[in-house]
């Protein structure tokens, strides 16, 4: 899978090296690999500001606003087809049927994606992905990640990450020149997009690690169960590090 798979493997790797000299006691047990995974947010968070933000600031501003949300809305119109796979794997067929539709309609009419005209004609967007999938049927998040350039995810939405990537219709290109043009641009296309909520993000939080793990999981919380989830106690699964298995404690929502 390209270098993806190198990827997570480094991650790995990682975490299993700063299991052992955390003491049990002392870890979250949604994040019971939070040393390492601050040190992984330290290297992403340099390697961002080093390289990420300045491309995306130079982007955006030589990109004319009409032509970089055009190629939002290209990729976007990407995305609805990984989507529509993760609808029909979770039998919500009328939402499947929702993202073919605006697949259908953007790819003609709004000109290959370019042009969002699916959302004007009122047909809504879900954005489903393989991490989700893997929660409707069941699987608990398990241990927090930070991985490696990709930044945020858990046990669950790493694998996730994987099944999405075979999905993405980029997958499919065989010209390492055209694909990676492909991932690069969507890259800096979304870190762009994200330059104003990262400046408010890093003006407001005493502590953006935590920050930042607890409002993923909580989005991701949110996603899984379509924006409804259940507000009473319940047994959330944790990791045990030491001994490489799940258990189960009571966690107040």
């Amino acid at each position: 899978m390209r270098t993806v798979a190198l990827i997570l493997t480094c991650a790995l790797m990682l975490l299993a090296s700063g299991c052992a000299s955390t003491p049990k006691e002392l870890r979250d047990p949604r994040d019971p690999w939070e040393p390492v995974n601050r040190a992984v947010y330290r290297f992403n968070t340099d390697f961002d500001n080093a390289f990420m933000k300045p491309i995306a600031k130079g982007y955006q501003k030589v990109t004319p606003e009409p032509v970089d949300r055009g190629v939002t809305n290209f990729f976007d119109n990407i995305a609805d087809v990984t989507s529509a796979v993760n609808n029909l794997l979770q039998f919500k067929l009328a939402r499947a049927g929702s993202d073919v539709g605006r697949v259908a309609v953007n790819s003609t009419v709004g000109f290959l994606g370019f042009v969002d005209v699916a959302t004007n004609m009122g047909i809504p967007s879900y954005k489903e992905d393989f991490g989700q999938t893997l929660g409707y049927w069941g699987y608990s998040p398990g241990p927090y990640v930070v991985l490696p350039l990709l930044g945020p995810s858990s046990a669950r939405d790493t694998i996730g990450f994987a099944g999405d990537v075979v999905v993405d219709p980029f997958f499919s290109i065989r010209k390492n020149q055209i694909y990676w043009g492909a991932i690069g641009l969507r890259a800096i296309d979304q870190r762009a997009d994200l330059l104003t909520a990262g400046a408010v993000f890093e003006e407001a939080a005493l502590d953006p690690y935590s920050f930042l793990r607890d409002a993923y999981l909580q989005r991701r919380r949110h996603e899984v169960y379509d924006g409804d989830p259940p507000d009473e106690e319940y047994e959330e699964e944790f990791w045990d590090a030491d001994n490489g298995e799940a258990d189960a404690r009571p966690v107040a929502i």
